[in-house]
């Protein structure tokens, strides 16, 4: 696997800086994560290419509706059509304190919306974290008030009763996680959170939160939530739309390891309960095998044959996966990661 290479990636935050998050269609614009992706697997050779096909489908940013201000931005939480505000909140934000002081803020404030545009607010956050911590600059720097405002814009909390946790790993916590009968869920959603809008009227769902103990070490915790859905991955990614979700059940999670180094033990927390329960919300909507051992043999690819087929495949959600997997899989060598990235190269080279 080749050395990170960053050199493409100021560039293209150049171009992209008239772009909004979302694409002409309503999807989230992954051009800034998938990109920041490929720089970290060293193939900035690759950035270029993929962004020329890419960026005829991006969209301008929104409009402004009034500014935000330090009393009044919680009523704006969850509000899409806000998404310049709270973008031009963070800029200033990022002017007037160091970037980790205002992430360990707004993480912390942020973490109960997770699933903010089905978790790609957190993911853009984590890419723009690992690259603002190599280079502190004004597109990076831009680029991570774009990921908060994304995650504050689309600010969506999951239901949940509060408890005390109980002292459960995460791949012991799974077997508890009741998913929505599939005889009884309601069909044809074109959003992801849409979707998972059926969590509110699911009552055992209200529990998840406090199901895992995440006070130990943030690493292990999180080693061990990726791995966990890396295999419920396995089990239940059977067509493109369950490829994509499951996708966000490992990388919406993942996006924290980045921050981990500027959070809080507090914020630290209370991001990894509110992670673990975004990867459950996913997996009680639309889970549909619940026995996680039976995997067959799971074969451990090369990482470089793995990444070249993720770009050849040219799918964004192929490409944040296969790095994300890789990462993962680099820190406990599970062999779920690389068969769970081989998994999603096939199912989304055949759309």
């Amino acid at each position: 696997m080749n050395p990170a290479d960053y050199s493409a990636l100021d560039e293209t935050l150049e171009i992209m800086a008239p772009m909004g998050p979302d694409l002409s269609n309503g999807f989230s614009n992954h051009a800034p994560m998938a990109i920041e992706a490929m720089c970290a697997m060293g193939r900035r050779d690759a950035v270029m290419p993929w962004f020329e096909r890419y960026r005829h489908s991006l969209a301008p940013r929104r409009a402004r509706v009034a500014r935000l201000t330090d009393d009044g931005w919680r009523a704006a939480l969850g509000d899409q059509r806000r998404t310049e505000d709270w973008f031009e909140f963070f800029r200033n934000e990022l002017e007037g304190r160091p970037w980790p002081a205002v992430l360990d803020t707004w993480a912390e404030r942020l973490a109960p919306g997770l699933m903010a545009a089905a978790t790609h607010g957190v993911i853009r956050t984590g890419h723009a974290t690992r690259a603002i911590a190599l280079d502190d600059n004004p597109a990076r720097r831009r680029e991570l008030a774009d990921g908060l405002a994304y995650w504050a814009a689309d600010y969506m909390p999951l239901p949940a009763e509060r408890h005390r946790p109980a002292r459960a790993t995460p791949s012991a916590a799974i077997a508890r996680v009741q998913i929505i009968p599939p005889g009884t869920r309601r069909g044809n959603f074109g959003a992801f959170t849409d979707a998972l809008a059926q969590l509110d009227s699911f009552p055992p769902f209200k529990d998840t939160l406090d199901a895992v103990d995440p006070s130990g070490d943030p690493h292990a915790f999180l080693s061990d939530l990726t791995a966990t859905f890396a295999r419920v991955f396995l089990a239940n990614a059977h067509d493109t739309y369950t490829t994509i979700a499951f996708v966000h059940a490992v990388t919406g999670p993942s996006a924290l390891r980045p921050m981990l180094p500027y959070l809080r033990d507090t914020t630290t927390q209370a991001a990894l309960a509110y992670a673990w329960q975004t990867a459950a919300a996913m997996y009680g909507t639309f889970g549909t095998r619940t026995d996680l051992s039976r995997l067959g043999e799971i074969k451990v690819e090369n990482p470089d044959e793995l990444i070249a087929r993720a770009i050849a495949c040219g799918d964004e959600h192929a490409i944040k996966f296969t790095e994300v997997c890789l990462r993962e899989f680099a820190l406990i060598p599970d062999p779920a990661f690389p068969a769970a990235a081989d998994h999603a190269i096939r199912m989304l080279s055949a759309t």
